[in-house]
């Protein structure tokens, strides 16, 4: 019998609401409005994996690690992505209320955040314990800068991870015009810029969280 960790049985109970509201929606509107959502969430999955390795491959196994580390890269930032599907919430027009497609959604990018951030937190342990504390913050902030600009390129300019594969020539390309000619995609370097100062404001304040929260003097009446 397989034994799921606390953050699989979260995401597990997180994948079964959302695939019970979209079930309900299903029935209800007659249509498949926002069954990508369940694609999208198995993109999110997948950087999960390589990072979890991260931490559990053994010593003499560590090269392993800094071949899991581009993979995980690249997938990254397909966690993240789904919040920009908030966006379809005002393109569908049918009989289902807005505030269900809202919490369905807004739910889909909780899960996507929560398994960004569960990954970054393994590579973020990684980082110390193989580089150093002091370069880990400036590294966190770069991935989350990278995958930022992962976001823009696959919402904005419509790539997926596998075009690296698919399709390298054509998309590494673009990538070099927008690093090559930054004023003139100002737009690109924006919406990028946006995008990493809320995923690293949640993403640093999930960590301090429970730390604040505990703090000498926060209950006090």
């Amino acid at each position: 019998m397989i034994k799921l960790s606390s953050i699989q049985k979260l995401m597990a109970a997180f994948i079964f609401f959302i695939a019970g509201m979209l079930v309900m929606r299903i029935a209800y509107a007659d249509n498949l409005h926002y069954v990508f959502l369940l694609w999208n969430l198995f993109l999110a999955w997948i950087p999960f994996q390589p990072a979890l390795l991260l931490t559990v491959t053994r010593q003499q196994h560590r090269w392993h690690c800094w071949v899991l580390l581009p993979v995980w890269l690249l997938f990254f930032p397909n966690s993240l992505y789904i919040v920009t599907d908030l966006m379809h919430l005002e393109n569908i027009n049918d009989r289902v209320p807005v505030w269900y497609d809202a919490v369905l959604l807004f739910t889909a990018a909780i899960a996507g955040l929560i398994m960004a951030y569960a990954s970054l937190l393994q590579v973020e342990r990684f980082f110390k314990k193989n580089i150093s504390a002091k370069h880990t913050e400036k590294l966190v902030v770069a991935v989350l800068f990278t995958g930022s600009f992962g976001v823009y390129i696959g919402r904005f300019l419509r790539w997926n991870s596998w075009d690296i594969i698919t399709n390298p020539f054509s998309l590494l390309q673009e990538v070099a015009a927008n690093l090559l000619m930054p004023f003139h995609h100002y737009r690109t370097w924006m919406v990028t810029l946006l995008l990493t100062c809320l995923f690293s404001l949640l993403y640093y304040a999930i960590k301090k969280l429970p730390a604040l929260l505990y703090e000498p003097g926060n209950y006090k009446r």
